[in-house]
């Protein structure tokens, strides 16, 4: 893994060494007229987005070729999935969903 730009986008080597993909995350500045407002620099994907995709393909792979530990590693993604989702859900509520306050 290399980072092209810090928590935004990232170049991953592909498994048997014949190139590279690149994933941009959403990234989002504060927006200079509207103050705690954000607005989109770089349209992107979600960790939450992402972390599903792992879990479909972890799950389909534990499916073919069942182990402890893949049903682990499904567990604790699908439980870092949940706690992101909360995050998002509690922002929702206090307001502050799509601004730059904690």
């Amino acid at each position: 893994m290399k980072v092209l730009t810090k928590d935004h986008k990232y170049e991953l080597a592909n498994f048997e060494g014949t190139g590279v993909q690149t994933i941009q995350f959403i990234e989002k500045h504060k927006n200079p007229v509207e103050g705690d407002a954000l607005i989109t620099i770089n349209d992107g994907t979600t960790n939450e987005e992402v972390l599903a995709m792992l879990i479909d393909r972890t799950q389909g792979l534990h499916n073919k070729f069942p182990s402890r530990e893949s049903a682990i590693a499904i567990t604790k993604m699908q439980e870092a999935l949940l706690w992101l989702n909360e995050r998002t859900r509690e922002r929702k509520v206090r307001k502050v969903e799509g601004k730059h306050l904690a």
